[in-house]
Parts: structure tokens; sequence; C-alpha cells
């Protein structure tokens, strides 16, 4: 591959490759849970254009991000910040290792059909995005569901919850919204693999915050990514917490959309107007940067111990 795709391809085991993005998930999910907390919150308020008089009739949207950060602080409390946070970490350790470990393969079976510069990073990051997104989605559901809970608990544990799901939605209902979400990581992931492949070389040479160009390329890359596909994840939220828990979630005011992205994201539109899709986009751009950016620095830092270890061992 020409470029500097050649940084991340060809580095490491596959042992190696799994274990790196395994940390990197994890310490990357645990920095920016409160963020996440708070994005699915503001996502899955309904500001109705066509019911204007909505506020009178019980529940009260908070659309400030300041003010939705007030309101968990004073209604549940500091842990709240981490609702989900078991099956997040599962789902970032899971998601982590299977994205990278996807790259990797991706990567070498495109080795020999000598790409234009930049084809194979995308095309990689979008084979990764959309193989782990698939294989970890029903964890994705149940972060969402656990985060969108307000002091009134749906679920009361991890177990209890994916037994419930089971039992009243069947195993469909742990890929709702699949659909969505696939849609949305395979250009995210596609374009952020090759803004970073691109950006990082170019970066290297800088002076440039913690000494390293990693964390400051992936940090541009997700923010470029993210603002374009960010309609998709409102829209996958919504369709995650569809089913017959749908009413106890933001007041009961979520519509019931079905399961088409379309049919939904022209419900949004006509009942918020455009400025729907994209409720949460700040908070989610000031959640992608940082989560970014810690996972590409954990994944370099974690690879390059791993690989001293095994030369260390080795001369030994």
């Amino acid at each position: 591959m020409s470029g500097g795709g050649e940084h991340l391809k060809d580095e490491g085991s596959r042992l190696q490759v799994v274990a790196a993005g395994a940390i990197a998930g994890l310490v990357s999910r645990f920095c920016i849970a409160p963020l996440d907390v708070l994005k699915i919150r503001l996502q899955l308020q309904i500001h109705s254009l066509v019911d204007p008089l909505s506020r009178l009739h019980g529940w009260k949207p908070r659309y400030s991000t300041i003010e939705t950060f007030k309101h968990i602080l004073n209604h549940e409390g500091v842990p709240a910040f981490w609702k989900g946070n078991i099956s997040a970490e599962l789902l970032y350790i899971s998601y982590g290792a299977a994205q990278f470990s996807a790259y990797r393969f991706t990567n070498q079976c495109l080795k020999p059909f000598d790409l234009p510069n930049g084809a194979d990073a995308f095309i990689s990051g979008a084979v990764a995005g959309a193989s782990a997104t698939t294989l970890t989605y029903p964890l994705d559901l149940l972060r969402t569901r656990f985060a969108a809970q307000g002091p009134d608990r749906i679920y009361a544990s991890l177990r209890s919850g994916i037994r419930d799901i089971w039992r009243d939605e069947g195993a469909r209902g742990f890929f709702q919204g699949l659909g969505a979400g696939v849609a949305q990581v395979v250009p995210y992931m596609g374009l952020f693999f090759s803004a970073y492949e691109t950006l990082r070389p170019l970066l290297a040479t800088l002076s440039l915050p913690f000494g390293s160009g990693d964390a400051t390329a992936g940090v541009l890359a997700s923010v470029m990514a993210k603002t374009g596909v960010f309609p998709l994840d409102l829209i996958r939220k919504r369709l995650q917490v569809q089913g017959p828990t749908l009413a106890r979630y933001a007041g009961g005011k979520i519509p019931v959309y079905g399961k088409s992205i379309w049919r939904t994201g022209r419900t949004i539109v006509k009942r918020e107007g455009w400025r729907g899709l994209y409720r949460g986009l700040s908070v989610g751009l000031v959640k992608s940067a940082p989560a970014s950016a810690i996972t590409m620095w954990t994944y370099e830092r974690a690879l390059k111990v791993m690989k001293e270890w095994e030369r260390n061992c080795v001369d030994d």
C-alpha cells in the first residue's frame, strides 16, 4: 500500500493487533462514558414542531447540553454518567479487537491489487467498521437502553436486560437499528481510517501535544467523519429503544418509527425539522475527538510495548 497505510497493516502479529485494539477500546470507553450518556440523552429528546404545546403535557424536554447535564446530576447522581458501562466496556473491548483485526486482515488481502493511494485504507476501514458493528451490535443496543433510562430503572442489571429483551422481543430485538448502524459505520470508518492514514505521516514531523501526531490525526479524522454521518447515528439510537419499553424512555414522547431508516429520518424531519437529525452533535464531536485520539494513541503504544516485549523475550 502506498502512503501511510503500511503503519497499521504491517505492524504486529494478529494476536498483538487484537490485544492492542481491545486495550484501546477499554481505555477509551472509560474516559468518554459521561459524554456518551449525555449524547444519548440529547439524541432521544423530542422537540415536536407539530405539537408546540407538548411541554404542557407532562415531560419537559431539556434541549441545552448544560441543562441536560444538570438534570442527570441532580436527579440521578454522578454514577448515572456511567450507566450501561458494563455492556459498553464489553462493547468497546470486543469492537476494538474486531475492528483492528478486520482492518489488518482486509489490508493484507488488498496488497496484491495495488490500489490507488488511500483506497485500500478506505475499503479496509469500511469493512472493519461493518464487521465490528454487526458482531457487537447487541452490546451496543444494551448500552443505549441502559444509558437512556432515567431514575425509573427499566432493566435491573445486564443479565435481566438480556433476559427481558429475549423474552419480549426475541433474537431480532437485539438487532433493532442494525441497518442504520452499518449504514453509518461504513462511510464513517472508511473516511476515518483514510483521513487518519493520510494525516498521520503529515503530522509526524510537527511539534504537537503529547509529542505525537497519532492523537492529533485521530482527532481531525474523527471530526471530519463524524459530522457527515451523525444523522444515521441519531436514527440508530431512536430505533434501538423501539419495542415494548418505548413509552418509558424520554417521557414516552418518542414515536413508533417502525424499522425503516428512511421512514424514521423522514418522520424526524417532519416532526422536529432538519435540526432534529443533529440533536447532540456538539457533544458527539466533543466525545468522538478525544475518544478517537485516546483509541489511536493507546493502540499505537500498546502495540509498541507488546512488540518490544516480544523482541526482549527473543533476545533473552
